[in-house]
């Protein structure tokens, strides 16, 4: 997914990340919001995921948020 795309679906995605992830906090919203390579680093502050386990579960997010296309 580009980052246009996430731009355009950014409300139900900002939905699902929240049911998900809810430790998330609206400053982590505000860096999210159409960067998607953020989302592992901001897993691993929030919740202490190892960099792979963080990108693994950022990546398998995205391919099944349903809001991707």
């Amino acid at each position: 997914m580009n980052s246009t795309t996430m731009a355009g679906n950014w409300k139900q995605m900002k939905g699902k990340l929240k049911e998900k992830w809810g430790k998330l906090t609206d400053d982590d919203f505000t860096v999210l919001e159409g960067k998607q390579e953020q989302l592992a680093g901001i897993l691993e502050k929030r919740y202490g995921y190892a960099k792979e386990q963080a990108k693994k579960d950022a990546d398998e997010f995205y391919r099944n948020c349903g809001c991707c296309g």
